[in-house]
């Protein structure tokens, strides 16, 4: 039953020191609200960097994988670039992967045949020599420049988070005849066609390879919709035909950078990276102890280069942020001695009335929180509206994550605590005799 008492007796204290810590800091705000918001501003300006660099990093890197998951969380690449090799600061030589040969024809479709794939995916870029980048398309009198054409293969909504609209995608025949045939997205559809159905209308694309200006009708088979993806090539005016069109009738170079792989279903990624790297070993004639001349890329492997390269970011995010809560700190110090100075007498009387040193020093420390958490909660609202005007006015889909609100508290508190402990300690070694007679 003592036992049960003095621990009631404890909490009661404890409820008691906060509380009379958290009045006391009130009065001192109101008395000296010019000297606290000073306090508080160093301790805002770091929190607020924190919020709002942690929303633009967690921003893009939530965009960047939502967009790998659209385009296939178990799909892969086998491409000459090699993840594993990019460094933040290089020796002015090239990478290996430089060196690495480019795909061909064969080995694209060798690898379309493999047991544990599902289909592949290639993209030619084709453009206009005498445009502006991109091809040109036409209808009739109305004409639209630098439009992103790509050559690919069919079924490659697969690999993109594209939404055909109307129309249909291309078909086996298409791909092997090389038909004249085009899908547009929907912002070039309504400005070639206006209000029409373009659906079996027939346009010319102007493109060419080698400075030479190649000018064909195509007819337009499907109207498609790419969902906006940060960092990531979604121009509204796009226009895709089959690969081999784009060989045959654009004279596009028959050699690529990387070939997009969707295992078939029910098959591990694992299992099907295997046969794969199998495959183009036996096809590119590598020896059994010789290094692959190709590099599988997952989409595990994209968000740790991130990362990587966002580490740097976070070291100096935690720089800047320290230094704003070291100069918070540092007033914190200034203005809680000044306290404890001017209420010397209060504390002396409050000594002598029992209370003890460790409700004296909880008394100040929760005082001094309570000003670097209102600096936090103010530099909180501040990142906080900085990365929703961001996020509005721009590209950047940036968001506040709940461990940077966490994060940003947290470290606010601990400002107050572990920079209020000089003062309180001072305040708590007070003797009451000598805290009675200071005037």
């Amino acid at each position: 039953m003592n036992r049960m008492n003095g621990w009631v007796q404890g909490v009661g204290r404890v409820v008691f020191g906060l509380t009379e810590g958290l009045r006391i800091g009130t009065e001192a705000l109101r008395s000296h609200p010019f000297r606290s918001a000073l306090t508080t501003l160093g301790v805002a300006i770091g929190v607020c960097v924190v919020v709002l660099m942690a929303g633009v990093i967690a921003g893009v890197r939530g965009s960047i994988q939502s967009g790998l998951e659209a385009s296939g969380p178990d799909n892969f690449s086998v491409s000459r670039f090699d993840p594993d090799q990019v460094q933040l600061v290089g020796n002015g030589g090239m990478p290996e992967w430089f060196r690495r040969p480019s795909f061909t024809l064969r080995e694209v479709e060798a690898l379309a045949g493999l047991d544990a794939v599902e289909r592949v995916a290639v993209r030619y870029g084709i453009s206009d020599p005498a445009g502006e980048g991109g091809a040109t398309l036409r209808n009739g009198e109305v004409e639209v420049r630098g439009v992103q054409t790509r050559g690919v293969n069919a079924g490659w909504m697969g690999f993109e988070a594209a939404e055909l609209l109307a129309g249909r995608d291309f078909v086996g025949v298409d791909m092997a005849e090389g038909r004249s045939v085009v899908l547009v997205s929907e912002q070039l559809a309504q400005d070639l066609f206006d209000e029409a159905d373009p659906i079996g209308k027939r346009i010319f694309v102007r493109a060419g390879a080698g400075g030479e200006v190649i000018r064909l009708p195509f007819v337009v088979v499907g109207v498609y919709a790419t969902e906006p993806q940060f960092l990531a090539d979604t121009p509204t005016h796009a226009a895709m035909i089959p690969y081999t069109a784009a060989i045959r009738r654009f004279k596009a170079p028959d050699r690529l950078e990387e070939v997009l792989v969707a295992p078939r279903a029910g098959v591990p990624s694992v299992t099907a990276e295997d046969e794969v790297v199998a495959a183009m070993r036996t096809l590119r004639g590598l020896a059994p102890g010789e290094a692959n001349d190709f590099s599988i890329v997952r989409a595990s492997q994209i968000m740790e280069l991130f990362d990587r390269f966002t580490a740097v970011f976070f070291v100096v995010m935690l720089a800047l942020s320290s230094l704003g809560l070291l100069v918070g700190g540092i007033g914190v110090v200034g203005m809680m001695l000044i306290s404890v100075t001017e209420r010397t007498r209060e504390i002396g009387i409050r000594k002598a009335l029992g209370a003890t040193r460790a409700e004296i020093l909880w008394q100040f420390l929760v005082e001094s929180s309570m000003l670097t958490v209102l600096g936090g909660a103010v530099g909180l609202l501040l990142g906080g509206g900085l990365v929703w005007l961001l996020a509005a006015l721009t590209p950047v889909p940036a968001a506040v994550p709940l461990w940077a609100v966490a994060a940003a508290l947290a470290s606010a508190a601990l400002t107050g605590i572990v920079f209020g402990l000089f003062p309180a300690l001072r305040a708590a070694r007070l003797a009451p005799v000598d805290a009675l007679r200071y005037e």
